[in-house]
């Protein structure tokens, strides 16, 4: 057993159930140990990872669960059809490809962990800061090539710095907690959550931030609310040049405009482990296929980017996976 597995059997509530029956169809790939636990109080797991979006369609009737990660969206179409269907589990924290409102309407209980991969964003995002500020990225690339820099090459510290959270869940909490040492002044805007500032967080509204913060750092779902919060209206309210740190949806940031604020010099860099193009196919990369803006985001060294692994360690795969079994059963 890894370490994490060991922590995580003894920190998390272990399950005491009566057996449960029914199928549950796995659409996307999990740790195994979601699968064992759900097995072993009573209900059938069949991994169909495989599946295209009209199998799916084709067979949702049939279960009583349903573990998906991203691959397809299940909507009013998918729901409708999912008769005997009790629950949807995410692995993972957004909801965005699940038509949660109208799965409740249907008595359909939707289900998230983002505790399981708050630390692993947190960690991410702090690292993503780190390696901006201090030019890693380039530097590594510009020394491999026997080019030995030094004065171009000046970082920047955060102690000092005002880092602005926009969303205090799971993530923008685990993230103010990992700045706490380095000094920093760190302020936190939720718009659906108030009195929750303490030792690590400022709590601010929006215009404070706008304000004071050298560094933004998003941590919200994607919503309608969301979607293209990061614009340049929204960035020229900064009182600063600000860098961008975003790993949390990609199409909270338009990139177009990210772009034009980047060569303004109000963006002074970026740091994203998730783009608004994401729906594209990413596992046979060619840079060559994508429009203009995004050729010039893959060229600038003001950028660093990752391609949506934030939340993505072997701890994390291995957490999401018990807390969600954990919420399935609490069920």
């Amino acid at each position: 057993m890894h370490n994490y597995q060991a922590y995580y059997a003894l920190t998390l509530q272990p399950i005491h159930s009566n057996m449960i029956t029914g199928r549950v169809l796995f659409i996307d790939s999990a740790h195994p140990v979601l699968s064992e636990e759900l097995t072993r109080i009573g209900m059938e797991c069949v991994h169909y990872e495989g599946l295209d979006r009209q199998e799916i369609l084709d067979q949702i009737h049939l279960y009583t669960g349903v573990i998906i990660r991203s691959k397809i969206k299940l909507d009013a179409e998918a729901l409708k059809l999912a008769t005997k269907l009790k629950f949807i589990g995410r692995v993972g924290a957004g909801m965005e490809n699940i038509d949660w409102q109208y799965a409740e309407s249907l008595g359909i209980t939707c289900l998230n962990a983002p505790e399981g991969n708050r630390d692993a964003v947190a960690e991410h995002a702090l690292g993503m800061l780190l390696s901006i500020l201090n030019h890693l990225c380039r530097v590594d690339r510009e020394v491999r090539s026997g080019i030995w820099i030094r004065e171009g090459n000046r970082g920047t510290e955060i102690k000092g710095k005002t880092i602005g959270i926009i969303g205090y869940g799971n993530t923008g909490s685990a993230f103010a907690e990992r700045l706490h040492g380095f000094g920093a002044h760190v302020y936190a805007y939720d718009k659906y959550k108030t009195g929750f500032g303490n030792q690590w967080v400022k709590e601010v509204q929006m215009d404070e931030i706008c304000k004071n913060a050298d560094i933004l750092s998003l941590h919200i779902p994607l919503t309608d609310e969301t979607r293209n919060l990061i614009n340049s209206a929204y960035l020229a309210r900064f009182s600063k040049q600000v860098y961008i740190i975003n790993t949390s949806r990609g199409q909270c940031v338009n990139t177009i405009d990210l772009l034009t604020e980047l060569e303004s010099g109000k963006v002074k860099g970026a740091a994203l482990d998730v783009l608004d193009c994401e729906k594209l196919s990413f596992e046979n990369l060619d840079i060559e296929d994508f429009p203009e803006h995004y050729q010039k985001l893959f060229k600038s060294d003001k950028v660093i980017l990752s391609p949506h692994i934030a939340g993505w360690t072997h701890e994390s795969n291995y957490k999401l996976a018990k807390v969600l079994v954990e919420k399935i059963v609490r069920l």
